[in-house]
């Protein structure tokens, strides 16, 4: 757990309110900005006995046991794996997308029994809120209503739309800051960043999926190479690079090249690739504009089954020679 440069005036004015911290906080913002670090940072402060300046001071046995992840008065709530049989190994397990109403009902059962300390504070953390379905939002509003006591609710969100008004309402809402560039970028470096400009760029200006991607940049440049070509692109080589990051992140890749190509065609500024512009620019005056929002279509329809059992190389060279078809020749 961590606090980002961008954060420190937000845990500033969180740590001086200690105090009189509403008993529902509600993180929200875009995703990559480090969010769950800062609310996993602030429920271990929160559980300290000993804090440092605001901050938990990681060897009393409260601290411990956050850390193990054996706090009996934290609970972290979040969507659950579903197990894979093992009598099918070649499955991969899949992951719920929802928080259900049995989660938000043990919680309550779990809140209603006596806390480890008498004088303890206990933490609850949600995360993502958003993915809570009907049922189980409406089940928290109810605990959020009436709250127990000595109890703090950390909620983070990246949708924060997706939340009930009335849940909303009830909670302490924080707007968690996007880092200037230069902050991202100092910080991209200080984590040791090849071409942090780039890499950030790619990410939309999430520091936390630029560092997490920086380790495919170098490879995804070679494919930028071949899309470059427009009409005269080589299908199953390029094919092949982008299947090395797998058909989802594939997709994600094409979706946001075509994005800055339609910017292009519009003499607009990158948005992921600042610094291919003069390639897209090119590129741009062969498009046409139809056949474009077309593809742009067809790769929204793939990414819905992007993890098809099908061939996803033959999937992918279909795609690629609509790509070129994109283009005039």
């Amino acid at each position: 757990m961590k606090i980002y440069p961008w954060q420190q005036s937000v845990w500033q004015r969180l740590t001086s309110q200690k105090q009189r911290l509403s008993h529902a906080l509600l993180l929200h913002g875009r995703a990559g900005m480090g969010k769950l670090d800062f609310a996993m940072h602030l429920s271990q402060s929160l559980l300290c006995a000993s804090p440092k300046d605001g901050h938990a001071c990681d060897v009393c046995p409260q601290c411990i046991w956050f850390k193990e992840g054996a706090h009996p008065d934290f609970k972290c709530i979040k969507p659950e794996e579903a197990d894979t049989a093992e009598d099918a190994p070649k499955k991969k397990a899949t992951k719920k997308t929802q928080i259900s109403v049995e989660q938000i009902r043990q919680l309550i059962q779990l809140l209603s029994l006596t806390n480890h300390s008498t004088t303890a504070m206990r933490v609850v953390l949600i995360h993502p809120a958003e993915v809570m379905n009907t049922a189980s939002a409406n089940a928290l509003l109810k605990v959020l209503e009436e709250p127990p006591n000595n109890t703090i609710f950390i909620l983070v969100a990246h949708q924060i739309h997706r939340l009930l008004p009335t849940i909303i309402s009830r909670c302490q809402a924080i707007a968690m800051p996007i880092p200037q560039r230069k902050v991202a970028i100092d910080w991209l470096e200080s984590q040791q960043v090849g071409d942090p400009n780039g890499v950030l760029d790619y990410a939309g200006g999430a520091p936390l999926i630029a560092l997490q991607n920086s380790g495919d940049f170098t490879a995804q440049s070679m494919v930028y190479q071949h899309l470059a070509k427009g009409g005269k692109l080589d299908t199953a080589a390029c094919a092949g690079l982008l299947l090395e990051h797998g058909m989802e992140a594939a997709l994600t890749l094409l979706q946001k090249w075509m994005f800055d190509l339609q910017l292009s065609t519009h003499a607009l500024p990158s948005h992921y690739h600042m610094k291919l512009a003069k390639s897209l620019q090119a590129l741009a005056k062969s498009v046409n504009l139809s056949a474009l929002l077309d593809f742009q279509r067809e790769l929204v329809q793939a990414k819905v089954t992007a993890n098809h059992p099908l061939s996803q190389e033959l999937q992918l060279e279909a795609i690629l020679l609509n790509y070129k078809k994109v283009f005039k020749h």
